[in-house]
């Protein structure tokens, strides 16, 4: 078996510790666990349920009944602090990548780029077509940020999610790091529920990033105050601020489903670029074919319509009805992709 950067071992250590945690708190099947005791001179015994260790001797000729035993408290609290660990394992492993901070750091640096280019050679022209939002950002730098978020969540974004979610299954597969964790009496499907988890707190991360540099640049390249919004109305400073915080909570559903999308092809392959590359394709035939007005009966089913959906934050009342279509799509991608996980995984037999 290979190694890259001395992960395996890393990786082992970590199932270790979590198979502790399951084994000493959630516990293994042991006698009691089942439910089955011992019969004596040709009677049945039925153990007691939920107690380790425990078990019920049936009399001659009789049935011997087990009381039912209660669970342990201990067992109750085990199971989530197993969970956390294991997740605070993945979360640790993917944000110490050298690939992952690259991409992270060239999400935050887009923003810059934009308001540097914004602050030289300004807006579009008036009239000329160009987006709302670019020529709103040289006149209020809160602008910025929902400027790059635009322009990233088309392509870079949507890259640098797939390269974590694809590589998260059919990376650790490629490798022979997947059976030990497999090793760890976690379940596959816990295991697959921590995956996904780990990466939607890697696509919070990154969107996370894009707007917090977009605000310090914005607010560092153009003037602050209260916010004109796209139908007109004004809002505050502070009001504005909690309005990017809702943009992020939306791309980042937007990214989460996109996540299924590429987990389910991980699960199918055991090449990391496989999936990967599947996903951008995926997503970029996407945007082709919702670039078509022929093709607009298609558009409500394509997960990239959605995407810009954010824009409904602009408006005054804020667009709730149009952002709420955008999160059920996101959550019916989650739901029929990570079914296609789940059904994958859990069946799938690992030979690396």
């Amino acid at each position: 078996m290979s190694t890259v950067s001395g992960e395996p071992i890393t990786r082992r250590g970590a199932v270790r510790g979590a198979g502790e945690d399951l084994n000493g708190d959630v516990g293994g099947a042991a006698d009691g666990d089942t439910g089955v005791g011992a019969a004596a001179d040709g009677g049945a015994g039925v153990g007691a349920a939920g107690v380790v260790g425990t078990r019920a001797v049936g009399t001659a000729g009789g049935v011997g009944t087990g009381a039912v035993g209660q669970v342990s408290p201990a067992r109750v609290m085990g199971a989530p602090r197993a969970w956390l660990r294991l997740l605070g394992s993945e979360v640790g492993l993917t944000f110490r990548r050298p690939r992952n901070i690259v991409m992270l750091a060239v999400l935050a640096l887009v923003p810059v780029l934009i308001g540097v280019a914004l602050r030289m050679f300004g807006g579009p022209d008036e009239g000329g077509g160009g987006v709302a939002i670019f020529e709103q950002v040289t006149g209020n730098g809160l602008f910025l940020t929902f400027a790059a978020l635009s322009v990233l969540v088309q392509l870079l974004l949507p890259v640098s999610v797939a390269v974590v979610a694809g590589d998260s299954v059919a990376g650790e597969a490629g490798i022979g790091t997947l059976r030990y964790l497999l090793v760890a009496p976690a379940g596959r499907t816990r295991l697959l529920a921590v995956k996904y988890a780990n990466v939607v707190v890697f696509c919070l991360a990154a969107v996370t990033v894009v707007a917090l540099s977009s605000l310090l640049v914005g607010l560092m390249l153009f003037p602050a105050g209260p916010i004109t919004l796209l139908s007109g109305g004004t809002i505050s400073l502070l009001e504005g601020v909690l309005r990017i915080g809702l943009v992020v909570l939306y791309v980042t559903a937007g990214m989460a489903a996109l996540a299924a999308v590429s987990m389910a092809l991980s699960t199918l392959t055991e090449v990391a670029i496989g999936a990967v590359a599947g996903t951008v394709v995926l997503v970029i035939v996407a945007q082709v074919l919702g670039a078509f007005p022929q093709l607009s009966a298609l558009q409500p089913y394509l997960l990239t319509s959605w995407w810009n959906g954010f824009d409904g934050v602009l408006r005054d009342p804020v667009a709730t009805g149009e952002m709420g279509q955008g999160l059920l799509a996101f959550a019916a991608y989650v739901v029929v992709f990570g079914s296609v996980a789940w059904a994958r995984f859990t069946s799938k037999d690992i030979t690396c």
